[in-house]
């Protein structure tokens, strides 16, 4: 560039500082627009060439308008904008370094944990953060030093919109991968998740947790009840999209695997106090139903978690007979006020009488010629036929194959 063009491209860019610097919210704003509608998308060379080499002037007015406007959320969406053109621009690092050193990600945040901004805000400011996080390690390691998996967290909790739900779901699972020091603090933020009351949200803290699990290997304690009870969630994506079955399977693999399968066997009979106000019930469509009806799911899906785990592993199967499964499936089926749950039970239970010469035998004798014949003959269906008598003998039943496995063992 020739003495010239670069004085006058110097005097361009002081007469656009100085109309920032001088200019009404209204100015800025149209400023701003024009810089993002010029700029987005260009590497960090380019920013330069275009600032005549004092680009970072710019950026430090920008940063600097944030930090005393982002409470009052003016323009901030533009603002967060125009600080990801400069983040995100290729070779970027010195830019990076800038809006550290100002305390940008403390200002990040903050923004997160505003009440009063809107959801497309927070949405640009945790997208900031995942350029940042994406930086590398140390990044990760300044963002969850600075109280970062908190903050994130409880945005995802909080948020009504799913872009942002999604987006800060995504940060998380970031802040997780490749990031040692700080990984179990990110998988005890995600189990405090689990009790949230969005189901979308709950939907996406299953989905990072199945990611964030093997990352940090050893399974939590505190991980079991809140995952046992998304089984009584209303809301179908949670336990199927979310995909709180599959965490189940994967997790018999871990330290929490008998405190799973007991919570699972306790839950196909459950007492009339078993069922906590749970925090899943505080949402206000769900208030409306009956105070029942999460209990009876959680009965049919703690059914069907056993029938595929006791289908995958015949170790899983063993340990659940010693649990007195059987008698707690029979009783499952005679369940009328939940036909899904009855359904699910006799599935679950089937497997087992067609696996244990000594389970068949046991259940024969506690249904009856006749029903027992039925079950054999269509377990799917067992339920749509089955009397109140009928019922009430599977619901009385004293079935415990855990004392004869016991005995077998012994004289084995």
């Amino acid at each position: 560039m020739s003495s010239s063009k670069e004085q006058a491209s110097i005097s361009q860019v002081m007469c656009f500082l100085h109309e920032w610097d001088q200019g009404s919210k209204m100015v800025r704003v149209r400023m701003l627009s024009d810089f993002l509608a010029k700029n987005t998308g260009k590497t960090c060379p380019e920013l330069e060439h275009e600032f005549a080499q004092v680009a970072s002037l710019f950026f430090a007015r920008l940063t600097a308008w944030i930090r005393l406007t982002y409470m009052f959320g003016t323009c901030l969406d533009l603002q967060l904008k125009a600080v990801g053109v400069f983040l995100s621009a290729n070779s970027s690092h010195q830019y990076m370094m800038e809006f550290l050193e100002v305390g940008g990600v403390l200002t990040l945040l903050e923004i997160l944990g505003q009440d009063k901004l809107k959801d497309g805000d927070k949405t640009e400011a945790l997208r900031l953060l995942q350029i940042i996080a994406n930086a590398g390690q140390k990044y990760k390691e300044l963002i969850c030093e600075s109280y970062g998996v908190k903050a994130v967290a409880e945005c995802l909790a909080k948020s009504e919109t799913e872009g942002t739900q999604e987006t800060a779901a995504a940060l998380l699972e970031s802040l997780a991968h490749g990031n040692p020091k700080y990984h179990n603090q990110v998988y005890k933020g995600l189990i405090s998740l689990m009790t949230c009351i969005s189901p979308r949200a709950q939907q996406l803290v299953l989905q990072v947790l199945r990611v964030v699990q093997p990352i940090v290997k050893t399974a939590h304690h505190s991980i079991v009840e809140p995952l046992l009870n998304l089984l009584r969630s209303l809301h179908l994506e949670v336990q199927y999209e979310g995909k709180s079955i599959e965490l189940i399977t994967e997790l018999m693999q871990s330290e929490v695997r008998p405190a799973l399968l007991r919570g699972l066997v306790v839950f196909l009979k459950p007492t009339k106090d078993r069922n906590p106000k749970h925090k899943i019930l505080e949402d206000p469509e769900v208030a409306k139903m009956t105070d029942s009806l999460p209990v009876l799911l959680q009965q049919a899906a703690s059914a069907k978690t056993i029938r595929i785990l006791a289908q995958r592993s015949e170790e899983i199967s063993k340990e659940l007979l010693s649990l007195r499964v059987i008698h707690h499936l029979l009783y499952a089926m005679g369940n009328q006020e939940h036909a899904d749950a009855q359904r699910q039970a006799s599935l679950a239970l089937e497997h087992f009488v067609r696996m244990y010469p000594v389970v068949e035998e046991h259940v024969r004798r506690a249904m009856g010629t006749r029903l027992f014949e039925s079950f054999m003959h269509n377990a799917d269906v067992l339920h749509l036929n089955m009397d109140d008598i009928q019922a009430d003998i599977l619901r009385s039943n004293k079935v415990n194959i855990s004392c004869v496995l016991e005995e077998q063992n012994s004289d084995s």
